[in-house]
């Protein structure tokens, strides 16, 4: 079929180039825009009792002031507030009132329960219209009021700094504009350089840049409009993420054809038949490396999380775009450039180097297969070991921005001089299930003291907020740890037995607030884990299955996968917990390395086992295919590995806590996926097994007796004598 392919794109090419152009011209020009999502609780399904608890709140207070924003003076001097500056922050509260800044309902004057206990820091809390704080638009009502709190604040002693939600929404945008810059422009000069030495040319190096710009523009349309059709919901790390993905797996596509395209030269192919049996020969290993992960992408629409609901499509259509051009694109702009224009200035091209690093690498898995496999497999199963430790933490605020941010700056402020819970309380809900019946505040009081009892709990409001209607309670609960700390989210246990517990008679109690969302995205996170991952899993192995026409070899290449992803997260477990002392990973790591390490890692090992599988269909033996496949296809595994690792590699440049751990670990899976499992682990485990790695589909590969397959079965590909 891909010869068919192959064929009709090199017949037809700037016809298939026009076409992607109009297409990219098209799709893009009508696609609406595709924007993030920043609300943590819009992440979940509603049987969470989070999120039955904002429900409540909702019904009940439906005009309760929720701060929105913070706003924390201090003085310049770092001195105690004095009398004089209590008149100036009342000023500087009022004259942002007098400005009637769009979206803001109330600001509250300072009080003496609004100062901290050392006298240094006040805060003003500043309320908005319901629903206002996620939209768009909010992100300029932040502006206004920081901007304007700095300019009543001059000529003062003063120093005013805006936190709170739609602060940090701001500085979570700002900041994910600048990482997306850092992380494109980082990406496209790893790609050139790399290609660049790779094969020593200019054209080469920049032709997977301009075909992917084309094809991107159709992937993000298809997104957009993806995300609005089904009410996909994405957060600030996706436009990165799209960004890497684009560029590294179209870059990895193009040197699987790259390299197979040259190979066939060398074999002594002209142009445009190299380009046909480039494409007829690793087609199906590209379709099926994308079917692998676009089934492990799509796989994440059963995630309970909104976040991976979004990413995981929008991640699939990404992929399946980038499959589709580097078997129609970018073969169509291969048949037109002569040999020697696309490869100038170079002449390596021509000639296969002799005792090439690859082929001798190859000739080590052939010679000791048992110790390269025990020495590969030892290294990924001591890096498992580290993901013994595995810790997550929930904050995603200052894990997606820089601390210096200035909401940054108030948040830890708040923590230090308030509560550590100040900077955001819980709050139980306790409606009556009586129809009509009304709660009595007073019979309230034991059960505010329970709830005062309960371990990590650091202080209760004494008097509930009531609803209109008397039938709902809103109780005010202060923990002793900051909102987003594992401690905090373990307080939320015994916080909601004792509350479900001690409800009084005839009414429900729902515990809400950040922390408990929190609690909740952990307990959905869990789930996940025990749904995505094994489904995601026996996909794969069917599709691998299908490739390789057998029953034996998925096991062990999910094994290894799996090995690699427990290496993976082990290494990066030991790097930020134990060395740099975090407190925990952020908590959608370990999904992100499933999302990357084992789904586009698998890539390079069914590029390598598909080659182990063509050299034993041509009469090879276990081991010499296995020599043959590294020395072959070594070369494309390391180069595509480097490639994508180094380019994940570029969110470290993004300065935040999110992106260096995402950038860190999938760089390091990646890594081990191409140089440990790829290279030596499944090359020498095939080698081992023989043909049984093939069970049972041995109707193409070499009899028992090493007799060959049939000419008519090993190649119908019309091609020129002489073997790539």
């Amino acid at each position: 079929m891909f010869h068919r392919i192959g064929h009709f794109v090199v017949k037809r090419a700037w016809w298939v180039i026009i076409a992607w152009v109009v297409a990219a011209i098209a799709i893009i020009g009508s696609a609406p825009t595709l924007t993030a999502q920043t609300d943590e609780s819009s992440f979940l399904p509603r049987h969470y009792e989070s999120i039955q608890a904002s429900m409540v709140q909702e019904k009940a207070f439906p005009a309760s002031f929720t701060p929105a924003a913070i706003l924390e003076f201090e003085r310049t001097d770092g001195g105690k507030l004095t009398a004089a500056d209590q008149a100036d922050m009342n000023k500087v509260v009022q004259g942002l009132t007098d400005k009637h800044i769009a979206k803001v309902e109330k600001i509250l004057p300072v009080g003496p329960q609004s100062i901290s206990k050392d006298g240094k820091y006040a805060l003003s809390m500043i309320g908005m219209e319901k629903g206002s704080v996620q939209k768009p638009e909010a992100a300029d009502t932040a502006k206004a009021l920081r901007e304007g709190a700095k300019e009543l604040a001059q000529g003062t002693a003063l120093k005013a700094q805006l936190g709170g939600q739609v602060a940090q929404n701001l500085d979570q945008q700002d900041s994910s504009k600048l990482a997306n810059a850092l992380i494109g422009i980082g990406t496209i000069v790893i790609i050139l350089l790399t290609l660049g030495i790779i094969f020593r040319s200019p054209i080469i190096a920049l032709l997977p840049i301009l075909s992917i710009f084309v094809y991107s523009m159709v992937a993000n349309g298809l997104i957009a409009d993806a995300s609005k059709a089904f009410g996909l919901k994405a957060d600030n790390s996706v436009s990165a993420i799209l960004i890497i993905v684009l560029f590294g797996v179209g870059t990895d596509y193009f040197l699987f054809l790259m390299f197979r395209y040259r190979e066939r030269l060398r074999a002594g192919d002209d142009r445009k038949t190299a380009v046909v049996n480039a494409v007829g020969r690793v087609g199906e290993a590209i379709t099926s490396a994308a079917g692998a992960v676009i089934v492990a992408f799509s796989v994440l629409i059963l995630s309970s999380l909104g976040m991976f609901k979004a990413l995981g499509p929008s991640l699939a259509i990404a992929v399946g775009v980038t499959a589709i051009a580097s078997v129609t694109l970018v073969p169509a702009i291969l048949s037109l450039i002569p040999e020697k224009v696309l490869f100038w200035p170079s002449k390596a091209w021509q000639r296969e180097p002799k005792n090439a690093r690859f082929a001798a690498l190859g000739r080590a898995v052939e010679r000791k297969p048992a110790l390269v496999a025990l020495v590969s497999g030892g290294l990924l199963v001591v890096f498992s070991l580290g993901a013994l430790g595995y810790q997550g933490t929930f904050d995603l605020a200052s894990g997606s921005m820089p601390k210096t941010k200035e909401s940054m700056v108030v948040q830890n402020t708040l923590m230090d001089a308030f509560s550590a819970g100040a900077a955001d309380p819980s709050h139980v809900y306790v409606a009556t299930t009586q129809d009509g019946a009304k709660l009595d505040p007073a019979a309230l009081s034991g059960y505010i003291a329970e709830l005062g009892k309960v371990d990590g709990v650091a202080q209760v409001a004494p008097k509930p907020t009531m609803s209109a209607d008397g039938t709902t309670a809103d109780i005010t609960v202060m923990l002793k740890d900051a909102p987003a700390t594992n401690a905090a989210i373990d307080t939320i246990d015994g916080l909601r037995k004792v509350a479900h517990g001690s409800a009084p008679e005839g009414t429900k109690a729902y515990v809400g607030g950040i922390t408990s969302i929190y609690k909740d995205i952990n307990t959905a996170m869990a789930r996940d884990y025990s749904v995505v991952f094994p489904i995601a899993a026996l996909l794969i192995m069917v599709i691998l299955g299908l490739l390789l026409r057998s029953v034996v070899a998925p096991w062990y290449l999910m094994a290894a996968v799996g090995l690699g992803f427990g290496a993976t997260v082990g290494a990066t477990s030991l790097l930020f917990q134990h060395v740099q002392h975090e407190a925990g990973l952020m908590f959608m790591l370990p999904m992100f390395i499933y999302l990357f390490v084992v789904a586009i890692g698998t890539d390079y090992n069914i590029l390598m086992i598909a080659r182990l599988r063509e050299e034993a269909a041509e009469g090879r033996s276990p081991r010499e295919a296995a020599s043959l496949a590294v020395r072959h296809g070594g070369p494309t595994v390391a180069a595509a590995g480097s490639i994508l690792a180094a380019t994940f590699g570029t969110m470290l440049l993004a300065g935040n806590s999110l992106f260096s751990e995402i950038g860190f670990s999938v760089a390091f899976g990646i890594a081990v996926s191409a140089f440990v499992m790829s290279l030596f682990f499944t090359p020498a485990l095939t080698a081992l097994l023989g043909r049984a790695a093939w069970w049972p589909g041995h109707g193409d590969v070499a009899g028992h007796d090493g007799v060959p397959a049939p000419k008519a079965v090993q190649d119908d590909r019309l091609e020129p004598a002489g073997r790539g």
